[in-house]
């Protein structure tokens, strides 16, 4: 099935590396304008030039998802640049040290929940400022496989992927009627550099996981990408409020 945005604008945040890259990439294949936004000002320039070396139509906004004046800036250059917003893919997101709760460190939580969590609330207050106002639009937040499933010495990092969840069933709930649709993914293990570094900081842990993805593999970019276009499209018209898991078969053990 041929997923086309043509004529259509799109948001990617955490779009410097990984997922957010390659969806961004998927997106602009498919025809959109393009706006790649991350708080990594040098990696952010490499990923637009490398879109835009292409001929793409695409853009770059740095902006840290946990500052709220920096979120709203980045709405208002969105607007600005291309007058609205049809699609936007919330990926920004940060992994947290492994350990248990009793050994945890607070400041660890507070970044995690600021990031993952409350980074993703921003991000969507402000989108559905402007899809309100347009009376269409649609969201896909990055939750985690750790957002359905209890993942130990992750306490922080599951809680606030298990909000994103909770937070896009009520967002959902509230803009369906509006003609915005509002769903989430959660991803599993997949390979990408913030996996990479995972694995490099916290081997044991990380394979562990690995070893027990009945699919026999981490995922691929691509593969998570192309169920971002999809939810992002009007083929998933029907898909209101939904978490899909793409993981492998993890989640179902």
């Amino acid at each position: 099935m041929e997923i086309s945005f043509k004529n259509k604008v799109a948001l990617v945040t955490g779009a410097a590396s990984g997922l957010g890259l390659e969806t961004a990439t998927q997106f602009a294949e498919s025809g959109a304008s393009v706006v790649l936004s991350d708080f990594n000002q040098q990696a952010l320039d490499e990923a637009v030039k490398l879109l835009s070396d292409k001929g793409y139509n695409v853009i770059g906004i740095k902006c840290d998802v946990s500052n709220e004046a920096e979120v709203k800036s980045m709405l208002e250059k969105v607007v600005q640049k291309f007058g609205k917003l049809d699609v936007a893919y919330n990926n920004a997101g940060m992994h947290v040290a492994v350990a248990e709760t009793a050994d945890a460190l607070s400041e660890d939580f507070d970044r995690a929940i600021a990031v993952n969590l409350k980074g993703i609330w921003l991000c969507m207050k402000y989108e559905l400022q402007v899809m309100r106002q347009q009376g269409s639009g649609s969201i896909v937040n990055c939750s985690s496989q750790s957002g359905i499933v209890g993942t130990a010495n992750l306490g922080a990092y599951t809680a606030a992927k298990h909000g994103v969840v909770g937070l896009t069933k009520a967002t959902a709930l509230e803009y369906a009627p509006k003609g915005i649709r509002v769903n989430c993914i959660c991803p599993g293990t997949t390979n990408t550099p913030m996996v990479a570094n995972a694995v490099a900081d916290h081997p044991e842990h990380m394979d562990a996981i690995i070893s027990s993805i009945p699919r026999g593999r981490m995922g691929k970019s691509e593969e998570l990408a192309s169920t971002v276009l999809w939810l992002s499209s009007e083929a998933a018209g029907f898909m209101i409020g939904q978490a899909v898991v793409p993981d492998g078969g993890y989640t179902i053990k």
